[in-house]
């Protein structure tokens, strides 16, 4: 994937956009909620200086082709909602990852998050000619498991011991993912209300 472009995308609900140095403001206002965090590989910013380095280090894996951090930009109030990212690229097998999704507590459960997959699954599937899509979370984050399933991703199994998250602790990841004959359905069902036009 390029990630020298800029890639702007958009539905009825959320404008995606790539995150950039200037959002360090709208973030402030969302970001400092431990709770958020929770299950983030990164620790909750406690202060101005932990953000910056977040939005810093967010920005310069986009510069050096590792991860596509994107702002979540309510329609609705025109507000930054939160990040997502494309990441864990491996194109030439046609699949990358989505994930570093968080958004502000005032914006959960507004339909926002699957908005936001709507538009990364559809330039997924489409633009980027991928196959397959993959999505992780922490075994522990029963939430996001469930707003995984209820977006019509399979759940497809548990690495043991995966990765090292907050505090120097060794976590389980359950892995799912969605393929581009299936996202052909989803986008007709689940995703409706995001793409009327198909």
């Amino acid at each position: 994937m390029d990630c020298s472009r800029c890639i702007t995308l958009e539905n009825s609900r959320v404008r995606l956009r790539p995150l950039e140095a200037s959002d360090f403001d709208a973030l402030k206002a969302i970001a400092f909620d431990a709770e958020i965090w929770q299950w983030m590989i990164t620790p909750a910013p406690r202060n101005s200086v932990d953000l910056a380095a977040y939005l810093a280090d967010a920005i310069a894996a986009r510069n050096a082709g590792a991860r596509y951090p994107f702002a979540i930009i309510d329609r609705k109030t025109g507000r930054l909602a939160g990040t997502t990212s494309y990441c864990s690229f491996a194109m030439n097998d046609r699949r990358l990852e989505i994930g570093w999704t968080w958004l502000g507590r005032e914006f959960q459960r507004t339909g926002i998050n699957r908005a936001a997959k709507h538009l990364l699954l559809k330039y997924a599937f489409g633009e980027l000619g991928c196959e397959r899509v993959e999505l992780k979370t922490d075994a522990r984050n029963t939430k996001s498991q469930e707003a995984m399933r209820r977006m019509g991703a399979t759940e497809e199994g548990t690495l043991r011991s995966h990765l090292i998250t907050q505090g120097g602790v060794r976590r389980d990841s359950v892995y799912f993912s969605i393929l581009k004959p299936e996202w052909d359905e989803l986008r007709q069902t689940v995703f409706r209300e995001y793409d009327a036009r198909g």
